[in-house]
């Protein structure tokens, strides 16, 4: 519903000839005119003032500011948790959001990375969404451009090209706490929404070190995440800074072209080999006639990993058997015993992230590639000084450094019930109710939000079950006749303190390494330490005895659903909810509601 703020419009007359009459003159002054006199020069008055007023009003309409757009729901990001949030939404009959994206086009961080060498490490049919299954993968672990352009068919299929609104970048979101709303201004304009969904993910925000004298390099430089296509490499020497997940792909894509390349390597990563191969054109008319082996094909690969999931968890000695398969893989791909030493991790594997190729070792074996067993310290021109000390001329500079994960720049964008920002509130780290809401933000849910990530799995049934989360609650916020909630302090710290304690057992709090995981305090705000099936038990249903609610105040509130529990009085205060936590099931989409076919086919 759109709205807009018009001035008063002055009176006609502030005063009568009849008012004017009442006073009497002062002395010295003339004696009042006739009555017929006075009412003549009143109406004459009147007619004036009046044209007066509607020349003003005239000119006010004609320059009244555009109206700000206002939407039942805002999503910010257009990758899976994005494109996912719109699906969803408009299978719940939803239609009255958009999805503000500030690139010009979807995919998230499947489009920012396009680096060479870019895939998952996820096998392909677990790494899509359940409800659009996709029968012709090329590969079982496809490549950037493969998901991307599945990104873009689901917006394509499930109609949600009308609600996306490219080149708009959220700079500011804020709660309105009298009109019950967020406040929501954007490189492209405003917008109100009652609530706000924050899907852009945690691999978003680039992070690159500051290094003395790196502004005075004369090469080129970039991140991983910023490649720049148009560079060309071959023949240069180029600096590789990191050996993480991304630098493992990149590493042996530009090794055959470069001239020399340096792998500035601060901590080595434990490597499995990856069983990639291309999928038949068998295969793919096998899961396209006959979808049910596409279902059991996925339902293999998720079971795979959730019997791994309590080695990292529960019982991080299980790990002893894969580091030594990881242990011989290295050893098959580097003969040199000096720089196998160097790439061999001091951490048990699974601490950090561990990494799926074939490819790396033997192009951190080649002969013009060197491996600098430290970190980069400082850039002196066109030369890059080690932790070490020594000394490395390069060309250009390609940094795999990683993201801002535990402090999310949009954090410093999000301002609260009481003016808080997302950065202000988790100064000591990270925390939400269930990875999805946070206390002192009413109705704004995140999709991957804190203690979500995953170490070992598909970080898309995270999302479908964040998805299911969030349809429940817009779905019990109407049947109650709510505007809106936000989980109580107590429920929050409760949640937080059970799964820090959980965290205490796992891998990547025993491993005996620094990851990218924890905080700067040590804590872990990133993973999720139990299954993926645990996960969809704890957000299939919202609990509102964990919520706060803000009752309705408005009276263009739609009303209660059918059947639904009995409006609650009028009112914008806070009411601590003890009703049930159970909700009835969605039904299924209309085809007004949705315009599309569910299958990717």
């Amino acid at each position: 519903m759109a709205s807009s703020t018009k001035r008063p419009r002055p009176r006609a007359a502030e005063a009568t000839a009849q008012d004017r009459s009442r006073t009497a003159p002062e002395a010295g002054e003339p004696e009042a005119a006739e009555p017929e006199a006075v009412e003549a020069e009143a109406v004459e008055a009147e007619a004036v003032e009046a044209e007066a007023v509607e020349q003003e009003v005239g000119e006010f309409e004609a320059v009244e500011p555009e109206a700000v757009p206002h939407v039942r729901v805002a999503v910010i990001g257009s990758g899976f948790g994005g494109l996912g949030a719109g699906v969803r939404l408009r299978r719940a009959g939803i239609t009255d959001f958009v999805v503000l994206e500030r690139a010009d086009s979807v995919g998230g961080t499947w489009r920012d990375n396009s680096y060479p060498g870019c895939a998952c490490d996820v096998p392909s049919h677990l790494y899509s969404f359940s409800f659009a299954p996709n029968p012709d993968w090329p590969r079982s672990f496809s490549g950037q451009p493969d998901i991307r352009a599945y990104l873009e068919k689901v917006a394509d299929v499930f109609g949600l090209r009308p609600h996306l609104r490219f080149n708009t970048e959220v700079t500011e979101a804020r709660w309105d706490v009298e009109r019950t709303r967020w406040q929501i201004t954007t490189t492209a304009g405003r917008w109100t929404a009652d609530a706000v969904v924050a899907a852009a993910g945690p691999l978003a925000d680039p992070q690159i070190p500051e290094l003395p004298g790196l502004d005075s390099f004369p090469g080129k430089v970039f991140h991983s995440s910023r490649w720049d296509h148009d560079f060309q490499l071959a023949g240069m020497r180029v600096a590789m800074v990191g050996t993480g997940a991304s630098a493992a792909q990149i590493v042996p894509a530009i090794q055959p072209q470069v001239g020399k390349l340096t792998v500035f390597q601060r901590t080595p990563a434990w490597v499995l080999p990856r069983r990639d191969r291309a999928i038949t054109e068998l295969e793919k008319r096998l899961h396209s006639r006959f979808p049910i082996t596409a279902k059991a094909r996925r339902g293999t690969l998720f079971a795979l990993r959730e019997l791994q999931v309590d080695a990292f968890v529960r019982r991080p000695g299980l790990l002893k058997l894969v580091q030594r398969l990881a242990e011989r893989h290295l050893a098959d791909g580097v003969a040199d015993p000096a720089l196998r030493a160097r790439l061999t991790p001091d951490y048990r594997i699974g601490c950090k992230r561990i990494l799926l190729s074939n490819t790396y070792y033997p192009a951190l074996a080649a002969a013009n590639t060197e491996v600098v067993p430290a970190g980069l310290r400082e850039v002196r021109g066109s030369t890059l000084v080690a932790a070490d000390g020594s000394e490395h001329e390069v060309d250009a500079i390609v940094f795999g450094t990683g993201f801002h994960v535990t402090d999310m720049p949009m954090g410093s964008r999000v301002f609260g019930v009481d003016g808080t920002s997302f950065a202000e509130k988790w100064k000591e780290g990270m925390e939400a109710l269930r990875g999805s809401t946070v206390h002192g933000f009413p109705n704004f849910f995140f999709v991957i939000g804190p203690n979500t990530g995953l170490g070992n799995s598909s970080m898309i049934l995270m999302i479908e079950s964040q998805l299911n989360y969030l349809i429940d609650a817009l779905t019990r916020l109407d049947e109650i006749g709510a505007t809106a909630m936000q989980p109580t302090a107590r429920a929050q710290r409760r949640w937080n303190l059970e799964l820090q304690h959980r965290m205490d057992r796992t891998v990547w709090s025993t491993g005996g390494c620094r990851s990218w995981y924890l905080d700067k305090s040590g804590k872990n705000t990133v993973l999720w330490p139990g299954s993926t099936t645990s996960f969809r038990r704890a957000t299939r249903k919202v609990d509102l005895t964990e919520y706060e609610l803000i009752l309705r105040s408005d009276e263009r509130a739609a009303p209660p659903a059918p059947g639904a529990l009995p409006a609650p009085p009028a009112s914008s205060a806070r009411a601590e909810s003890s009703g049930p936590s159970g909700s009835s099931a969605l039904s299924g989409p209309s085809a007004a509601a949705t315009g599309t076919e569910e299958v990717m086919a």
